[in-house]
């Protein structure tokens, strides 16, 4: 069926969401992963970056102030341009040069095997639909010395916050667009083949626990799968 052809319920339905993930949610997002306590946690994951970096789900580019100073090139991969003026007033503002690449982590990254020293994901794991896809992508352009940095919210280790994750994890795709509150991070990261070297489990400040459960940590590439 053509868009066009729609019944008009769901057409008008449709545009309304597109207006809301690509203009409302950005901002939104970009408010509520712009507070203190989320900048401390940016500050601490992203000091271990080192070398040649990328970074999966950049976002509104809110990570940049935090790369150490001998950084002074990322590549930063994203599905979505949200919010363009702001980011590009952020990139010129950090005086990095940020090479930006518009594709879903999932898919066939436009990379050679091995060609980052460190890879970045902060709050992106939750909302990539093919995560497993976009984790083994995120291997093999992994260098064998390399790190993977990751800081997520993901499922709850006490029973009982897990059961509402799960109750409630439909309603928060809709309203988080495509995120996911109940994917057990730690897990998915080893399953495709990365040995986790540190990880962090805590719940983030002034966060509901259904939503602050936190996974931050450093992984390496195992040599096997």
């Amino acid at each position: 069926m053509r868009k066009d052809a729609l019944p008009h319920g769901q057409a008008s339905a449709n545009r309304n969401m597109g207006i809301y993930s690509h203009k409302f949610f950005p901002r939104l997002l970009d408010f509520a992963l712009g507070n203190s306590a989320a900048q401390k946690l940016r500050q601490k994951t992203l000091a271990q970056a080192s070398g040649s970096v990328i970074e999966i789900g950049f976002g509104t580019g809110l990570n940049l102030p935090f790369y150490p100073k001998e950084i002074r090139h990322i590549t930063a991969l994203d599905s979505e341009d949200f919010m363009p003026e702001l980011v590009a007033e952020r990139i010129n503002r950090s005086g990095l040069q940020v090479d930006r690449v518009q594709l879903d982590a999932a898919g066939n990254l436009p990379f050679e095997e091995n060609s980052f020293d460190t890879v970045v994901s902060t709050w992106t794991m939750c909302s990539i639909a093919n995560i497993h896809g976009a984790l083994l992508e995120m291997r093999r352009i992994l260098k064998p010395s390399g790190k993977l940095l990751f800081c997520e919210h993901g499922r709850s280790d006490e029973v009982k916050t897990a059961k509402w994750q799960d109750r409630l994890n439909p309603i928060q795709n809709i309203i988080g667009c495509g995120c996911h509150i109940n994917r057990q991070i730690s897990d998915l990261i080893s399953e495709a083949g990365f040995e986790i070297e540190e990880l962090d489990r805590f719940v983030m400040k002034d966060s509901p626990r259904i939503m602050g459960e936190m996974y931050r940590g450093i992984a390496g590439k195992r040599s096997y799968m």
